[in-house]
């Protein structure tokens, strides 16, 4: 039998690959799975989009679809809670392709290790390479970092100067 961590880490591959085979029969992406315990009950987040946006009836469709296969495959020994939704305004960077897909974006960065002597940014991702971008800081400095070196990556909303 495996380690806690291992057996959460095959179950998250599980839905991710299930998820994904739902997903592009629908021409939908999918952006990111969470799975945790909630009230003491396993809980599967499923985020997804697309061009235009995420509606009602795509979390519907995927939510129907997944199920049925979770049910089926059976990852989760016990009732569990299925949520799927839109990764929301400050969506979250995982792919090299968010990276590319996202230049110009305000983004939220967090770093594993400490990169000019801070870990957190916040800044305009300028340009994506490959396996890295440049940053523009909200102070004008332009850093590059690595993808391998990003522990959270997110789109980031700023209010520009709206007057409340």
């Amino acid at each position: 039998m495996g380690t806690p961590g291992n057996i959460r880490k095959k179950t998250v591959s599980i839905i991710e690959n299930l998820a994904c085979n739902v997903t592009k029969g629908l021409e939908i992406e999918l952006v990111d799975v969470g799975y945790g315990f909630m009230g003491g009950q396993p809980h599967v987040t499923v985020y997804i989009d697309k061009p235009g946006g995420i509606f009602l009836e795509d979390c519907e469709k995927v939510s129907k679809s997944l199920g049925e296969l979770l049910d089926l495959e059976d990852p989760i020994p016990s009732s569990y809670t299925l949520e799927v939704s839109s990764p929301g305004i400050e969506r979250p960077l995982k792919k090299a392709a968010d990276f590319r897909r996202f230049e110009g974006h305000d983004v939220k960065i967090k770093t594993y290790d400490k990169l000019d002597g801070r870990r957190n940014f916040k800044g305009v991702l300028k340009k994506f390479q490959e396996d890295f971008f440049i940053l523009q800081t909200e102070e004008g400095e332009q850093i590059k970092i690595n993808l391998k070196e990003v522990a959270k990556a997110n789109l980031y909303y700023k209010n520009r100067g709206r007057k409340k």
